[in-house]
């Protein structure tokens, strides 16, 4: 019984699909330990050390259309809040006024925890601020948080054809003039 088990889990582990993660932060040894973390979580990542990188990869810069970001859709993207040249707060915005990325989780990492700061960040669209050093537990709740919200659309989507089929199904009512005939 427990073999049985174990080999469904490992079936439905092998069948989910892969969420991929873009992180952004100009720090080297930050990148390698937030792509770590990622990485123990089963999450696909892609690090780049700049918002301007970042948005090259997602095809925002210059009104270019990236290759990379049609044949790997990002499911969260994951930003340093103080990065030269572009903060994170400035790449949420951009990323928030996209109409083709707007709907992409980003979530905002910074070592100072200042609330005017966070707030500020929640009101523009963040989904989360984590405070650094990120913690494996932080990684494990986004994942939730993701999956579970991927899920709610999949569930939503899943209603919405039955209402449809059903409303197909059901007799219709007999308009005022058939209903004199």
């Amino acid at each position: 019984m427990e073999t049985m088990s174990i080999a469904c889990n490992q079936l439905r582990s092998a069948n989910s699909k892969e969420l991929h993660v873009l992180a952004v932060d100009d720090s080297n040894i930050d990148r390698k330990v937030i792509e770590r973390l990622l990485k123990v979580s089963s999450f696909k990542v892609t690090v780049v050390d700049s918002g301007s990188r970042a948005l090259q990869y997602l095809g925002l810069e210059d009104n270019k259309n990236s290759t990379q970001f049609d044949d790997l859709k990002v499911n969260l993207i994951m930003t340093d809040y103080s990065m030269p040249g572009m903060t994170g707060f400035e790449l949420l915005k951009k990323i928030k006024n996209s109409s083709t990325l707007r709907e992409i989780p980003v979530v905002i990492m910074s070592s100072e925890n200042i609330l005017t700061r966070i707030d500020r960040c929640l009101e523009e669209g963040a989904e989360d601020y984590l405070l650094k050093p990120v913690k494996l537990s932080d990684v494990r709740r986004l994942k939730d948080s993701i999956l579970k919200s991927e899920g709610d659309d999949e569930f939503r989507q899943i209603e919405s054809q039955k209402r449809k089929r059903n409303d197909d199904r059901s007799p219709q009512k007999p308009t005022p003039k058939l209903a004199r005939l």
